[in-house]
């Protein structure tokens, strides 16, 4: 049982050198997570959303930000405190054993290795829409498709994935810039929508704000919360981070801070456009608001479907590339194979790392139907963000005086109120989503007890490796 519960010393672990370079800055570390965050959830989420809440749903924003940002304060004093490259999993390991830190970082395998392959399969479709508004020809099911939804290979799933491992195995600074680029573009192309949306506004649609309740207003609330998943990217990059104690708090709460505001912006755009109840059963919806009421041929369905194809680009990139530095902090801890975090000398990246991941997720965006299997990703992070909020009020109990570079504002009261919506969502969750997490935390246990207990750093008196 004491190898179980065995913890890192957290001031260890924050003075622990790396082989990663440390090449970015604040604004680069928050537009990583604004890349991880601001996907594909805005372009297609209003059409689910809105029907639940009316144009409460502008309300319901606000208030999974406000949801989302408990854990994200959370996140914020940790990152400062253990700037590594393990996000959640090096927290749980500093505070809550080994392993309850095995299970939260498989955890977190399984949200951003299925959550790159579901956003894959989303960007082709988005491809698809693409090119039908440009030359009117759309790919095959056969070759556009997963196996159950009446196609045999998804070749555009799996070129995204390949073409983000290109980009990633160049560096973490030359990934950061595309990022930055790709960032820029996705956000244009939403101000893009707000601008030509605004045209159309009409006060009116907001009355009455409340149609369905304060009930509804929740209920929005709860399915828009998963827009936010993603805002903890940058937690993954402390190592490569030029001053991860004073710019990992400010790029997460930041991140943030921009996400929520660009996403109310464009709810009101939105509902001030077209009346609420027109909103049921719209795909692409966004588009669906400058045809239908705005109008003007085209162009402008055509400038938001090549924003929607970089913003999930942004999406592969910035996940696949937290996934892999979660798999190289586990790695050199002992709990999953040394190859993972062999670091390349030349690009300064854990390059083999890199292409099994990226297979590995190439593959099931190609093959696997994903289904309800993506709702696994959201049980991984919400199971991740209430064992931060933990680790934030143990620590300040057991180590009161450590350096602490941001501190949660009325802590406890905050971090606890972040376990509470955290479990909220979870118990909100399908039994069949249930049931495939169940299956990969028994499949994750047995490969700790076979492997990770034995090799585990911490068998060594002297401590972590260097």
């Amino acid at each position: 049982m004491q190898r179980l519960t065995r913890r890192q010393d957290v001031a260890a672990a924050a003075a622990a050198g790396s082989a990663l370079r440390r090449t970015m800055g604040m604004w680069q570390l928050a537009l990583l997570s604004v890349g991880a965050t601001l996907g594909t959830g805005i372009f297609v989420v209003l059409g689910e959303a809105v029907p639940e809440a009316g144009p409460a749903i502008v309300v319901s924003f606000v208030l999974a930000g406000v949801t989302a940002l408990f854990s994200a304060l959370s996140y914020a004093e940790l990152a400062g405190m253990i700037p590594g490259s393990g996000s959640s999993y090096s927290y749980a390991y500093a505070t809550l054993g080994e392993l309850v830190a095995w299970v939260c970082g498989w955890c977190l395998i399984l949200e951003y290795g299925v959550s790159v392959a579901a956003v894959a399969v989303g960007w082709g479709q988005y491809v698809n829409e693409l090119l039908d508004l440009t030359v009117g020809v759309t790919l095959p099911d056969t070759f556009s498709a997963p196996p159950g939804a009446g196609g045999v290979l998804n070749i555009p799933a799996a070129a995204i994935v390949v073409l983000a491992m290109v980009v990633l195995l160049r560096g973490a600074k030359e990934s950061a810039v595309a990022n930055v680029v790709m960032v820029a573009i996705k956000v244009a192309a939403l101000v893009m929508f707000c601008a030509v949306a605004f045209t159309a506004f009409r006060a009116g649609n907001f009355r009455p704000l409340f149609p369905l309740g304060a009930a509804g207003m929740s209920a929005g609330a709860a399915s828009l919360f998963f827009s936010y998943i993603g805002f903890d990217a940058a937690s993954t990059a402390g190592e490569e981070a030029k001053n991860p104690q004073r710019d990992l708090p400010r790029a997460i709460i930041l991140s943030l801070v921009l996400v929520t505001a660009l996403y109310v912006l464009v709810a009101v755009a939105a509902l001030g456009a077209m009346p609420w109840h027109d909103f049921a059963g719209t795909e692409a919806t966004l588009s669906q608001v400058l045809v239908r009421a705005v109008g003007g041929g085209s162009l402008w369905p055509i400038l938001l479907s090549v924003g929607a194809v970089v913003a999930t680009t942004s999406v592969v990139l910035t996940v696949q590339y937290g996934q892999i530095r979660i798999l190289f902090a586990m790695s050199r801890d002992g709990l999953v194979p040394p190859v993972f975090s062999r670091v390349h000398a030349k690009s300064g990246v854990p390059r083999v790392n890199t292409v099994i991941v990226s297979s590995f997720i190439a593959v099931l965006a190609a093959l696997v139907p994903l289904g309800s299997l993506a709702d696994a990703t959201s049980i991984g992070t919400l199971f991740a963000f209430a064992l931060v909020n933990i680790a934030v009020i143990l620590l300040r109990r057991r180590n009161p005086d450590a350096p602490r570079s941001f501190r949660v504002p009325w802590s406890p009261v905050v971090p606890l109120l972040g376990v509470a919506c955290c479990v909220y969502m979870l118990f909100s969750l399908g039994t069949d989503t249930w049931v495939a997490f169940g299956a990969w935390m028994a499949a994750g246990l047995v490969l700790y007890r076979l492997y990770g207990i034995k090799h585990s750093k911490l068998n060594n008196p002297e401590g972590r490796p260097s």
